[in-house]
């Protein structure tokens, strides 16, 4: 049971605060809900409209605008009273009618079916609703969050089935959509139930470490903040973090579960005005405090897929610990926190609708990197239309595209070009263009030949060169090109001209079997 509270802490919690109208839009839209819900209890025993509270407050809290709080506090009216969609259009309006709409359908879709075949179809119809206005997915986050917390008054047999889509599905949106205060509890609520045992040993060994570590992490900080001090810097915030349960048995996983082997159990964060101060920052810890060699990391001048941007590195902190420190602005930290839901800011995000937002024609300085960003959202949708009803495809693409790690490669004349790991040159030409990726005949990486199957690694110059006149693809391209958009394109062009196609193979298990062989040949 989660605590009860009212729509004025949905309120007050609000990270970018409502104005007089957006107050007086939430307190409406609790009012109705209230009604609505009169009488409803869950199975924790809470009037059902504290999960619609809960819900809001998430929203709130990750800086959503009043409207779509309001989705928040109105999203399962539809479903669960007799009040329909209609009365929630006349009373609130299209916009959040439409998101309310969406939540609803996606409350139809149970994502793990008996058959696979079901989870496929469950996934795809998901993330098409992702595509269509992301506001949608993002309250369905905050009810799944919500959920989440409260997942010990479920029946223990629906427990583990929920806290697996949740593992699976629901935390993994959350991190490509950068909203990383979401994914992380989510992570660490879903292993509790999915691994009891694992969960209760890894936090019992942070736990017997947890007070040196707080009173080392407050040693630093003094140390740290009286460097910058000295040198000029003005701080806005330092603090502590600790990394989360189930991030840190990922890496112990890694190390044997010796927990010895990890620096970055708990990390200093350090939040200064300027990109100008993050840098001069990055010198005064380095003079002050030996950095470890490696493990210095940019992501401000090369950020992470999903927008994220700070400088990390790893030092010999005070009394010779290692330990990491993170340096950023303040909007590097809110987009860290609330990825992009800290978009709502901007003006354009409210007053002119999120879908002309995101995909209008005119590109404004402001929304320019916010497309960028999301420029996988859009995939999603060029998915749905290139791989019709192949299920496996869809998949497979899934598995290659959207779950795995990304790496960054530049265009000779410094563009970067955003890729899953394991690409090659033909994936890298056609996420530059379609015809430039029909047309190639060779690649370069820092200025090397390279073969058209060649692994791009991180931070390398490809050039792809190309024939003058328009030719086919290659159909052994399809043995090797990792993306789905190389992919899909590579199919309907030879579709077109009428060439054979084989089956595709399983990336997936060609992979592990690579991997496999790998180690047999070490031993």
């Amino acid at each position: 049971m989660t605590t009860l509270i009212t729509i004025q802490d949905v309120i007050k919690s609000a990270k970018a605060p409502l104005d007089s109208a957006g107050r007086k839009l939430v307190t409406e839209a609790f009012v109705f809900a209230d009604k609505a819900h009169e009488g409803q209890k869950r199975r924790s025993g809470e009037p059902y409209v504290q999960h619609c509270l809960h819900t809001a407050r998430i929203l709130a809290q990750i800086g959503m605008d009043a409207g779509t709080i309001a989705a928040g506090l109105l999203h399962d009216v539809p479903e669960d009273t007799d009040v329909t969609l209609q009365e929630i259009e006349k009373k609130f309006g299209k916009e959040i009618a439409w998101i309310v709409d969406g939540v609803t359908k996606l409350g139809h879709i149970r994502l793990r079916g008996s058959r696979e075949e079901m989870f496929i179809e469950n996934l795809r119809k998901m993330f098409l609703a992702t595509a269509q206005d992301i506001r949608v997915v993002i309250v369905k986050l905050a009810d799944r969050l919500h959920n989440m917390r409260t997942l010990n008054a479920v029946p223990a047999e629906k427990q583990e089935r929920i806290a697996k889509e949740t593992m699976e599905v629901y935390a993994q949106i959350a991190n490509r959509l950068g909203i990383s205060e979401i994914k992380t509890e989510m992570e660490d609520l879903a292993f509790m139930y999915l691994y009891p045992d694992e969960y209760k040993k890894v936090y019992d060994m942070y736990a017997r470490e947890k007070d040196d570590y707080e009173k080392y992490i407050n040693r630093a900080i003094e140390s740290i903040a009286e460097g910058l001090k000295k040198e000029g810097i003005k701080v806005i915030e330092i603090k502590g973090r600790a990394k989360s349960i189930y991030s840190l048995y990922v890496k112990l996983k890694r190390y044997d579960m010796n927990i010895s082997r990890i620096y970055d159990i708990v990390a200093i964060r350090v939040i200064v005005p300027t990109v100008a101060d993050c840098y001069e920052t990055l010198g005064i810890v380095h003079k002050r405090y030996r950095p470890m060699v490696g493990r210095i990391k940019d992501y401000i001048s090369l950020p992470k897929p999903n927008g994220y941007q700070s400088i990390h590195t790893t030092i010999f902190g005070p009394e010779g610990r290692i330990m990491e420190v993170q340096i950023r602005t303040p909007q590097m930290h809110s987009e860290a926190e609330f990825g992009i839901a800290a978009h709502w800011i901007y003006k354009e995000a409210t007053t002119k609708g999120w879908r002309h937002y995101l995909f209008g024609k005119k590109k404004t300085p402001k929304n320019i990197e916010d497309q960028r960003q999301t420029r996988w959202i859009k995939q999603l949708r060029e998915w749905q239309d290139d791989l019709g009803h192949d299920n496996e495809e869809f998949m497979r693409s899934l598995k290659i595209d959207f779950f795995k790690n990304h790496i960054f490669a530049f265009t000779p004349k410094g563009d970067i070009i955003d890729l899953p790991e394991e690409s090659t040159p033909v994936d890298f030409a056609y996420a530059i263009h379609s015809e430039v990726g029909d047309r190639v005949i060779g690649a370069k990486a820092n200025g090397k030949m390279v073969p058209l199957n060649y692994t791009i690694r991180n931070g390398e110059v490809i050039d792809i060169l190309t024939s003058k006149e328009p030719k086919l693809p290659n159909a052994k391209w399809l043995e090797f090109v990792r993306t789905s958009n190389a992919r899909s394109r590579i199919r309907r062009q030879l579709k077109r001209a009428g060439e054979h196609i084989a089956p595709l193979p399983d990336i997936t298990k060609q992979k592990a079997r690579e991997r496999k062989n790998a180690r047999k040949q070490k031993k």
